[in-house]
């Protein structure tokens, strides 16, 4: 029946588990009643007086505790478990100063609620014992002041243990409704506030964000050493037998390639599994004469020009334009065939520019995506700077302009 299910549900012991958790939580705060009363008789003077003002700093301390981190993920963590997790999306940690106050507020209701189902939870059983007693003995308890409470020993008491007994019954009724109480009231103090909702929607908006800036740096440095490694495979076949040194070559550009690219495989991913980053570090433009000569191995002619303190640059411009010149690399590679590319690098105080140019391909070319001029142009934007891409007498020119400090 409907009016028993109380005393077989799950629920309601899980409930009984959570209250009784939370009188054991507040036995610390009894203790500092215990001590801080009897601290303030020689002030107050009256026992009456000291009760009051003790039991209002012991509120005082179970709230200020309440405040605190951990408190708000053992709250969230006992809420989640022991009442059927009413709000799946909060929080273990409120963000907002609203989130942690409703969440101060909980704690304060499971601790005095526990105490209070605890201590009948406690006084039960000892009152059952001792009405049992009384039919035999006909004494039922001693008061504090010495007195005792007589009942009629024999059959005129046996209705006692049968009361507590029904108290009992009752006590689990109450714990069901004081469980189901709480249950409500987290859902209410412990859900996601606007303020929380916002705060998770920036956190996620960042986390895509870096993810997007991941996918970019695979596209760049994997794309890059899969077109080196395609191109200098081809040639290795090609000369195995009639140039064992050039296919030696070939092989270990393939080699250095693959090696570089793997690092910042293992490095991105480490970052999407949320881990420790790789141990290879995003390269800077201080990589560049390395890059070029990756470049030449594959069998690209490259002409350089290097002007100013490639170190000078800014770590957050020099990552990212290091990674714009490897795409345009890349791209000379894939699509351009074995022409020449030239590329020039200007530091200035506060500005950096950068050109890359190759002759445009008179045959059909390689076939490639269409992601790679719109990542250069997204770290561009990030960067504040300026960025120019396009067929220019006959050359396919991509110029990048990039400034910062009282550059801008």
């Amino acid at each position: 029946m409907r009016i028993f299910r109380p005393l077989t549900s799950k629920a309601t012991y899980r409930r009984w588990v959570y209250l009784v958790l939370g009188g054991a939580i507040s036995v610390p705060y009894i203790l500092f009643a215990a001590v801080a009363v009897p601290s303030l008789l020689p002030f107050v003077t009256t026992l009456g007086r000291a009760t009051v003002v003790g039991g209002l700093l012991t509120l005082a301390v179970l709230a200020g505790t309440a405040f605190l981190p951990a408190v708000h993920v053992l709250e969230s963590t006992a809420v989640r478990e022991l009442l059927d997790d009413p709000v799946p999306d909060a929080p273990a940690k409120p963000h907002t100063r609203q989130g942690r106050l409703r969440a101060a507020a909980m704690f304060v209701l499971h601790v005095g609620a526990g105490f209070v189902v605890s201590f009948c939870s406690l006084a039960a059983p000892v009152a059952i014992g001792l009405s049992v007693s009384a039919v035999f003995t006909g004494h039922l308890f001693r008061t504090d002041a010495g007195d005792q409470v007589l009942v009629p020993a024999g059959w005129a008491s046996v209705w006692l243990p049968l009361v507590f007994l029904l108290g009992l019954v009752l006590l689990v009724y109450a714990v069901g409704v004081a469980g189901g109480l709480l249950r409500r009231a987290a859902a209410v103090l412990l859900g996601t506030t606007a303020a929380d909702r916002i705060a998770r929607l920036e956190r996620r908006t960042e986390q895509l964000a870096e993810r997007n800036r991941l996918a970019r740096e695979l596209h760049d440095s994997v794309g890059h050493a899969l077109s080196v490694v395609t191109i200098q495979a081809g040639a290795a076949r090609r000369t195995l037998r009639t140039d064992p040194d050039f296919t030696e070559r070939a092989l270990a550009a393939i080699e250095e390639s693959a090696r570089t690219a793997l690092g910042d495989l293992d490095h991105v991913l480490g970052l999407l599994r949320e881990e420790a980053a790789g141990r290879a570090p995003q390269p800077l433009l201080t990589a560049l004469p390395a890059l070029l000569e990756t470049t030449r191995l594959a069998g690209t002619e490259v002409a350089a020009e290097i002007g100013g303190d490639l170190a000078a640059v800014p770590p957050v411009v020099s990552r990212e334009v290091y990674r714009i010149l490897q795409e345009c690399l890349t791209n000379a590679v894939r699509h351009a065939g074995g022409v020449p590319v030239a590329v020039v690098v200007g530091v200035a105080a506060h500005e950096l520019r950068a050109r890359v140019a190759n002759p445009l391909a008179s045959g059909p070319g390689r076939a490639g995506g269409g992601r790679g001029l719109r990542g250069m142009s997204e770290r561009v934007a990030v960067l504040g700077g300026e960025l120019s891409a396009g067929p220019v007498d006959e050359r396919w020119e991509v110029v990048v302009r990039v400034p910062w400090g009282s550059g801008r």
